[in-house]
């Protein structure tokens, strides 16, 4: 998802889809984020990192690499599978990028702090391991929480239903009757990921491919993020069904293309952005831990590597 990270959160939020491929069950982590779960390395590099900023991980530690615009995390999430697998200097390339599309994977991707090449050129006959995680920005996500955020303070101000009976005001914008516009945009983004994935076993012939979902941002329970996230109560669940269609795109274009999938929206349902600062794994509009708004923490980025690692033995 989009992270001009700072002109996000002037905005009212700048938020972050990630898609990366790999499906996992994550056991229970403790305050630090740490599992203590030791992996054996499975796998060999070189390994190639694919993404937005869900897989960058902008604003968990000094941001690593170049363009400096891509807000890449030495924190995130490829960054710890690839120590975990021992994998260094030429066996590991990471080129996720903060705002990357579908098409940003095939043609160069301007930042506000330099120009990030095509991500997919990365890619090559060696190499055996890559993760994904695209799709959110395709689907305007951020754009789309931006909008509901801004819907949701005005409830709050009106009363919060107590002079409106509307408890969705953002959703009534993206979906009339059965004209439901992020749901087209979600088929759409699919038949990209599907020439994507396509070109990446092309370019990648040997390398096992992993598509990484999106971790749950927000609760099953409404009422329970009103304050953090400054939404209407019938717009967090708008939003989380959303994400939800999302990943369930994200799985079955996955499964068509013959790769894997890496379900990260399972283990992290408990640690949404509306939880405890001491579990989350993201964080709200006001981040309380380093991280961008409504991106993944330290926590977070942990939580995905192991689900990735989870995937990536358990395929052996």
């Amino acid at each position: 998802m989009k992270t001009s990270v700072q002109a996000g959160v002037a905005g009212l939020l700048a938020c972050g889809t990630l898609l990366t491929v790999v499906l996992v069950a994550r056991d229970g982590d403790d305050d630090s984020g740490n599992t203590g779960i030791a992996y054996s390395a499975p796998a060999k590099g070189p390994y190639v990192a694919i993404g937005d900023s869900y897989t960058a991980g902008p604003g968990i530690t000094d941001p690593t690499g170049s363009p400096a615009g891509c807000d890449r995390s030495a924190g995130n999430y490829p960054a710890l599978v690839a120590a975990e697998l021992g994998l260094k200097g030429g066996d590991f390339r990471d080129v996720s990028c903060s705002g990357a599309t579908t098409a940003d994977l095939t043609a160069a991707q301007r930042t506000n702090d330099g120009t990030n090449s095509p991500q997919l050129r990365a890619l090559s006959s060696t190499t055996r391991l890559v993760t994904i995680g695209i799709g959110g920005n395709d689907i305007d996500f951020s754009s789309m929480i931006k909008r509901c955020v801004g819907m949701g303070a005005l409830y709050q101000l009106t009363g919060s239903g107590k002079y409106f009976t509307e408890d969705a005001p953002c959703e009534r914008e993206y979906v009339n009757g059965d004209s439901d516009k992020v749901k087209q945009k979600i088929s759409t983004a699919g038949d990209r990921l599907t020439r994507v994935l396509t070109e990446v076993k092309r370019r990648a012939p040997e390398a096992r491919v992993y598509v990484v979902s999106y971790p749950a941002i927000l609760p099953s329970d409404s009422a329970d993020c009103g304050r953090d996230m400054s939404l209407a109560p019938g717009d967090v669940s708008f939003l989380r069904e959303k994400e939800q269609q999302l990943n369930t795109m994200l799985r079955q274009r996955a499964s068509e293309a013959g790769v894997g999938y890496v379900d990260t929206y399972t283990p992290s349902a408990d640690h949404n952005a509306c939880a405890a600062k001491s579990t989350r794994w993201i964080e709200p509009l006001v981040p309380e831990n380093p991280a961008a708004p409504v991106h993944p923490n330290a926590r977070g980025e942990r939580g995905m590597a192991d689900a990735v690692l989870r995937t990536v033995k358990s395929a052996l």
